[in-house]
């Protein structure tokens, strides 16, 4: 009998043990022969000690920032999340199925993404059958983005509502930049697999791309992006998107509701962590 509180098939078993796996290997060292074997075996492809950029980590229980998306804009204006190519290598005598690429000199990766259950979604996965747009979500706290849907248009931040460069909602200062929940490479699959997003347009980050190598090849006209999925317990946090959030100084930061965990919209900084393995062949 299956001692597991969720049965195989159970959505919230993969979940529960993603999370639960994250928090033991939160405390694997990042070196060492065990760790790295163990997480390359055949039980689990492409995990291990990851070296990442995400949107810095300034208060709360969160261990690290929340992974960023490079993005781009196609010659129509379409907003759209770069993801690395899979190839197969052999590593350790075996075949491995490995995404990456560089970016201004820095190595990117598939890898970023493999946390809090995502490790295991279609849409992370090599044979994944997806385009990299960001579209709109379904719901959103967010009242500009209304009855939007469809892929993100770098317009909307401009033309639909206020522009990005005045949007507020009353929460903390106004004109720092324009959020919209989305999702990517989740196009047919099920909610519960869905990977959340979310997109700012800045004119912070707009500024800061003009001398910060990294962020002029990772955003596009002042266009962020993220994984929405706080790096504490993979609630989803938001920008301007709680009330109560300039009770924990962070009107003007991303900031987790469940259990106040506070990100910098506009820093992004280099850091790791252990990414889960993905599910084996």
């Amino acid at each position: 009998m299956d001692d597991d509180k969720y049965p195989p098939e159970s959505d919230r078993r993969r979940f529960v043990k993603g999370v639960v796996g994250s928090a033991a290997l939160a405390g694997v060292a990042t070196t060492g022969g065990a760790a790295i074997d163990t997480l390359t075996a055949p039980s689990g492809e492409g995990g291990g000690a990851t070296t990442y950029f995400g949107f810095e980590n300034t208060g709360g229980p969160a261990p690290r920032g929340m992974p960023q998306i490079p993005v781009e804009i196609d010659s129509e204006g379409f907003v759209r999340g770069v993801f690395p190519e899979y190839e197969t290598r052999t590593v350790g005598g075996r075949e491995v199925d490995v995404a990456e690429t560089e970016i201004a000199g820095e190595t990117y990766s598939a890898r970023w993404f493999q946390y809090c259950g995502v490790q295991t979604y279609a849409g992370i996965l090599p044979d994944a059958d997806q385009d990299n747009y960001f579209r709109y979500a379904s719901s959103s706290p967010y009242d500009w983005q209304g009855d939007l849907s469809g892929r993100m248009h770098v317009d909307d931040f401009e033309e639909v509502g206020e522009s990005y460069e005045a949007w507020g909602n009353g929460i903390g200062q106004s004109g720092l930049g324009k959020p919209a929940r989305g999702t990517w490479r989740s196009e047919g699959i099920k909610a519960a697999e869905t990977m959340p997003v979310e997109v700012i347009r800045s004119p912070i980050i707009e500024e800061k791309a003009q001398d910060d190598e990294w962020l002029a090849a990772t955003t596009d006209r002042g266009v962020a992006a993220r994984l929405n999925k706080c790096t504490h317990f993979c609630c989803v946090p938001g920008f301007k998107a709680q009330g109560d959030a300039a009770n924990f100084g962070a009107a003007d930061r991303i900031y987790c509701q469940c259990h106040q965990s506070v990100y910098d919209p506009f820093t992004v900084v280099k850091t790791q962590f252990t990414a889960l393995p993905r599910p084996g062949n």
